[in-house]
């Protein structure tokens, strides 16, 4: 059984076409893509390393890493999107291999063939997180790093990530997020471990409301960047 909704993939389907407009429906991801960047680079220097980004969408981080010196594969479930993402490679002139798959999926046939797999803002779209975060493991080499991000599930994850993100500030679709989903750092952690992955950084996305900038922090309680290194199974 494929560990993706339909109903998510209509989502990201609907909307398709603006992933590379910075002021359409994908704004917040392009506003926080440097800082996504700059935290992978940090603790895994991308240039000359073999990455694979998990959810790709329309490439907007699978492109930055490739332009920072690393050979990319994309994937993705949603068609639409990565069409979009293999047009946006003609215009960008980067290069990156996208292909149409889970990370279950992929993870059978590529086991332990990259040195960076990254999995940002899907974990809280699909039914079952924990075989996507085995699957990343399986997919890293022993001792290669993997960067896992989500949302927080509390009151006032909710607030901010639902109610204030999505219906009041607009910086997301209506509906683009299911309370339900969201995820504790507790249980991200506990997934990981039972993979061989060790949590290294854990850390908060805020958004400041005066001067529309988002930043890294360490308040979690929202949305959250992790990073985890694969140790060798014992």
């Amino acid at each position: 059984m494929q560990n993706t909704e339909q109903t998510e993939l209509a989502k990201f389907t609907a909307i398709a076409s603006t992933w590379w407009d910075r002021d359409g429906d994908f704004k917040a991801l392009h506003d926080i893509n440097p800082l996504r960047l700059d935290f992978i680079n940090q603790y895994a220097p991308l240039a000359g390393k073999k990455v694979l980004d998990i959810g790709c969408g329309g490439g907007i981080l699978s492109e930055a890493m490739a332009a920072l010196g690393a050979t990319v594969t994309g994937i993705d479930m949603a068609d639409a999107a990565l069409d979009v993402a293999k047009l946006h490679l003609l215009e960008s002139g980067q290069q990156v291999d996208y292909q149409l798959s889970t990370a279950e999926a992929y993870a059978s046939e590529h086991a332990g063939q990259f040195d960076i797999v990254t999995c940002l803002e899907l974990l809280e779209h699909v039914p079952n997180p924990a075989p996507v975060i085995e699957a990343c493991a399986q997919l890293v080499k022993p001792e290669g790093a993997v960067f896992l991000s989500t949302i927080n599930r509390n009151p006032k994850a909710y607030v901010h990530a639902i109610i204030g993100a999505e219906y009041i500030l607009k910086l997301l679709p209506k509906g683009m997020h299911d309370y339900a989903k969201f995820i504790k750092p507790s249980e991200m952690a506990r997934w990981a471990r039972a993979s061989n992955l060790h949590l290294q950084q854990l850390k908060g996305l805020g958004y400041n409301l005066f001067d529309k900038q988002y930043s890294l922090n360490d308040d979690v309680s929202v949305n959250y960047l992790t990073y985890f290194r694969k140790t060798p199974d014992e």
